[in-house]
């Protein structure tokens, strides 16, 4: 009897840590950071496919898109963070709310899919934005660009997916050389990033987005293979983005791996451990 008492004290005190450790993990992920995986090319080369950061949740505090998701369909688990913090949605308020920054790298949830999406901030509210001539203009004035050569890939095969890149020089075969133009854009606040175009399209010329207050504009710093905020919600694209489903800033990748999955390591990218975002 005495040892089927330790066997179930001991079960009890097993599944009391696991217990414990996931509630622990819980409150980490929800208050302070979010791992997230970079899946596409949409940030190139800011943020490269395989990609692994934290998405820093302190810096404009806590809304309902706080509460982290948990979607695994293949064991029957699908917790969206409507249904842990739903009540706290549609106010478009923050607590402990501070204001993101025209530049900053942003993880936030779409509007209408609920997906978590990262893109650049470029339009604050109230602000006028339009492509002409794929020049980014803002508040009617363009941003100052210069030329900063090409951008580099192996056309193959990329991240858990398998998609092969877009190149301005294709078509291109299997294993070519993929290209395409690089500029470093300066934004009105003086901050600097590097965007990629392969060609002209319709995301080239648009008409005017006057952002609307209580949201914000982003695009994808691979302009030309982006769905952001050039594209309404309605086509498939973000539209104008709530200030309550902003997640987190993204400020460093931890790792970055060039495979199939993060977990093999010896494809890790050895020059972007801990590599800052800008």
């Amino acid at each position: 009897m005495a040892s089927k008492a330790k066997t179930g004290s001991a079960i009890i005190e097993t599944v009391k840590t696991v217990v414990y450790a996931l509630l622990i993990a819980g409150v980490f992920r929800t208050l302070f950071f979010q791992p997230f995986w970079i899946p596409s090319g949409s940030m190139k080369e800011t943020l490269l496919i395989g990609d692994f950061l934290f998405v820093n949740k302190m810096a404009y505090g806590y809304s309902y898109a706080s509460c982290p998701s948990l979607m695994l369909p293949s064991v029957g688990i699908e917790i969206d963070a409507k249904d842990v913090c739903g009540f706290l949605q549609n106010d478009n308020k923050r607590l402990f709310g501070g204001e993101p920054e025209r530049g900053d790298v942003v993880v936030f949830r779409h509007p209408v899919t609920g997906q978590d999406f990262i893109k650049r901030l470029i339009g604050l509210p109230g602000d006028r934005i339009q492509m002409k001539d794929s020049v980014l203009h803002i508040n009617d004035t363009p941003v100052d660009l210069r030329d900063a050569g090409v951008f580099e890939e192996a056309f193959a095969p990329q991240g858990p997916m398998g998609t092969r890149p877009r190149c301005e020089n294709g078509p291109v075969g299997p294993g070519g050389t993929c290209l395409k133009s690089r500029q470093i854009e300066t934004l009105p606040n003086g901050e600097e990033h590097t965007i990629l175009n392969i060609g002209v399209q319709s995301s080239d010329n648009t008409g005017v987005y006057s952002v609307p207050e209580g949201h914000y504009f982003f695009m994808g710093d691979n302009r030309d293979n982006s769905s952001d905020s050039r594209m309404p919600q309605t086509a498939g694209g973000v539209g104008f983005v709530p200030y309550e489903n902003l997640i987190g800033r993204a400020d460093r990748i931890m790792f970055s791996s060039a495979g199939r999955s993060m977990l093999f390591f010896w494809t890790w990218r050895g020059d972007r451990f801990f590599k800052g975002i800008e």
